[in-house]
């Protein structure tokens, strides 16, 4: 069945077998830039996108974007969004919406440096992600294979649930 649910199948397909055909088509690399403006306010240029992140007024912030940590939760709701709708459109799924909540457990006293990080972790202890999806004509186990595929494979899951190896570079 072809159900249309907003995106070109044709692009996203003929990507998958060129990936499919020659792995080395699939090593990317994505890059993002940030900048300061002014108090606890900066923004991230992706490509050609600014988003902006700033922290709330109760942590001396000016409250005029969302912070960096809701940025991940942002994200990752966003992720599992898009893996729900190119999976549901590529089995024929018909989809009619995707909601997704989200809420993460963040000790402040880590972030301060009150507590030493193997005592209290500066980030994200547990991120809960409860999924609504709305696809009437779809089987409980055809949703049911749809969400393990999508958990499986989802990159920001995959990000924040792993170490992943960092370098930071300080350049004066």
């Amino acid at each position: 069945m072809d159900v249309d649910l907003g995106f070109d199948k044709g692009k996203l397909g003929s990507l998958i077998n060129r990936v499919k055909e020659e792995p080395e088509k699939g090593q990317t690399v994505w890059t993002a830039t940030t900048r300061w403006d002014k108090g606890f306010r900066s923004e991230a240029t992706i490509r050609s996108h600014t988003v902006p992140m700033d922290e709330p007024m109760q942590l001396g912030g000016s409250d005029t974007a969302p912070n960096m940590v809701e940025m991940v939760l942002g994200a990752y709701g966003c992720c599992l969004t898009t893996g729900f709708v190119a999976n549901a459109g590529m089995l024929g799924i018909e989809l009619e919406s995707v909601d997704i909540n989200l809420a993460g457990d963040l000790d402040l006293q880590g972030f301060f440096g009150l507590k030493p990080p193997e005592e209290c972790p500066p980030g994200y202890t547990e991120v809960r992600a409860e999924i609504n999806l709305n696809a009437p004509k779809a089987t409980e186990e055809q949703l049911k294979q749809l969400y393990d595929s999508v958990i499986a494979t989802s990159p920001v899951g995959n990000i924040i649930t792993r170490p992943v190896k960092v370098v930071t570079e300080f350049k004066s």
